[in-house]
């Protein structure tokens, strides 16, 4: 199975070619840089360095969130768009679990966040086989440490933002809280094609965002529909 993987869910844009089960090609970057202009790009060069022609996908997996709403939205947008096009499937992968797994080996829980901004993270909990101990959410990072401070076991954390909440983990959760390297606090895409070969995949149209919460200006047109 061919598969292109596609993240532009946060700051971290990374695309990835894997052909049966092998990965032939990675591009990933953390950059401040607009992903709208540099994902086409970058998917076109990765596909001629790694001698895959379009028609020869089998299948997308893309990131869907959570994370930046415009980043999420460029990323879903642009694999629905090619997976109609070339008439093939395309998966949505939970972009913490495409964290998550750069932890697969840890023996203990894997907790991925991503800053949410306002003391706020997108987060979850993971066990060794990448199966949700506790689902993903969007909560105060002091409370979710303290739920985590009742755990009988080390939790690994990851994140591109590992710096904003560092000092407040290691506070709350002592010697149980493991914060490796930087690289392995951002997503690899090839991960998210592995995630992806693995789900059932659904109709294109029924692939939407995962945001965990609102987009602000949603939820204020919302409240102000609520209160009209």
């Amino acid at each position: 199975m061919n598969i292109l993987a596609i993240d532009t869910s946060n700051y971290v844009m990374g695309v990835a070619v894997v052909k049966d089960g092998v990965v032939a090609g990675e591009y990933v970057t953390h950059l401040k840089k607009n992903h709208s202009i540099r994902l086409m790009p970058a998917i076109h060069s990765l596909m001629e360095e790694t001698g895959i022609s379009p028609e020869e996908l089998d299948r997308i997996a893309v990131a869907h969130g959570p994370g930046s709403y415009t980043g999420v939205r460029i990323g879903l947008t642009t694999a629905k768009t090619m997976a109609w096009s070339l008439d093939i499937p395309v998966v949505g992968v939970s972009s913490l679990e495409a964290v998550a797994r750069q932890g697969a080996f840890f023996d203990g829980y894997v907790c991925p966040f991503f800053d949410a901004r306002r003391g706020l993270v997108y987060t979850g909990l993971y066990k060794e086989n990448m199966e949700l101990e506790k689902p993903e959410k969007n909560v105060l990072m002091e409370d979710w440490l303290n739920e985590l401070k009742d755990l009988d076991q080390k939790v690994l954390f990851l994140s591109q933002d590992i710096s904003v909440h560092e000092e407040m983990i290691r506070e709350v959760l002592g010697d149980r809280a493991v914060l490796p390297a930087f690289p392995y606090h951002y997503a690899r895409p090839s991960l998210i094609a592995f995630a992806g070969a693995e789900m059932e995949a659904g109709s294109v149209h029924e692939l939407v965002p995962n945001y965990l919460r609102l987009p602000e200006a949603e939820a204020k047109w919302l409240a102000q529909q609520k209160e009209n």
